[in-house]
């Protein structure tokens, strides 16, 4: 298994860094500000494929918030099998959620050859599993 690299600096032409957004796509900071800074993320775009990077909205609630988002962006990856997708540690950082709370909601793409994952989430998704 691979993972999601602590720290991505740059991507080759098919890979897409996704990260966690507001919906009202302001990348200030975290991930997102990466996102916009080097992999394209368009400021006031808060879902979906923006360059090479792929907003998943973390800002809007609880976990059950997020879910849609991430179902969304699993079958966006599925169709994309060309694409290779680094998930960061989305909803983790400036959003306030714990590993605990949103590895649970990438149980699916957990099993997608083209999807990497942080090493806590696929830690946490093997446990439920199992």
């Amino acid at each position: 298994m691979k993972y999601t690299p602590d720290n991505i600096e740059k991507l080759d032409q098919d890979e897409i860094f996704v990260f966690g957004s507001n919906l009202a796509g302001h990348h200030a900071g975290g991930a997102a500000r990466v996102a916009r800074e080097r992999f394209g993320a368009i400021e006031g775009q808060g879902v979906g494929l923006q360059g090479s990077s792929y907003a998943i909205p973390t800002m809007q609630g609880g976990v059950e918030t997020i879910k849609p988002y991430v179902d969304d962006f699993t079958d966006f990856a599925y169709e994309c099998d060309q694409n290779t997708f680094y998930v960061t540690r989305i909803g983790c950082g400036i959003a306030g959620f714990t590993d605990e709370e949103i590895a649970p909601l990438f149980r699916r793409a957990r099993h997608l050859y083209n999807v990497r994952l942080p090493k806590s989430f696929v830690e946490i998704i093997d446990r439920i599993e199992a």
